[in-house]
């Protein structure tokens, strides 16, 4: 796959969080936190998977691509695997936006050798696994946008429409 693929995921992405994420603005912070009956538990809950996830693999792809441009220094050093904690909406919604830019500028950056890396990661059960970046940035993607239809039948749930348009 080319670079460019990886450029138009991340410009849905962007796209897609920022639709989302204009309709959470209007929840209040009952519908938020509100417990649906489902691995992750609310809206908030789901939220920060999803963030945490995209800032985790963010955070190793640098290391192992180096990008110009973009380095770790560009993310902040507080995130960790058991989650940053978003104080309300509006504070994950400017987190959201943010990494989004991140995730945009470092797939600007990288070039369509770095997409052939090949990087080696350990799962929480030990086991390696070793796949090409562009297979990892293809699984980034698509764990997002599957989340995000997560979120789409919680707010259903909620009586909210979120017919996010075409993109």
């Amino acid at each position: 796959m080319g670079k460019y693929i990886f450029e138009e995921f991340a410009d849905y992405n962007q796209r897609a969080n920022n639709k989302m994420n204009n309709i959470i603005k209007g929840l209040s912070e009952d519908e938020w936190d509100k417990p649906f009956s489902s691995y992750w538990k609310s809206i908030h809950e789901l939220c920060t998977h999803i963030y945490n996830a995209d800032y985790g693999w963010l955070d190793r792809f640098i290391i192992f691509t180096n990008p110009n441009g973009f380095s770790q220094k560009d993310l902040e050093k507080n995130f960790s695997w058991s989650g940053i904690k978003f104080k309300n909406i509006e504070n994950y919604i400017k987190l959201r936006e943010e990494l989004d830019e991140k995730i945009k500028v470092f797939v600007n950056e990288i070039t369509e050798d770095n997409l052939n890396i090949i990087i080696s990661l350990t799962d929480q059960e030990g086991k390696i696994h070793s796949k090409k970046l562009g297979i990892y940035l293809t699984h980034m993607f698509n764990h997002a946008t599957h989340s995000r239809g997560q979120i789409s039948v919680y707010l259903n749930m909620l009586g909210n429409e979120n017919d996010w348009g075409s993109f």
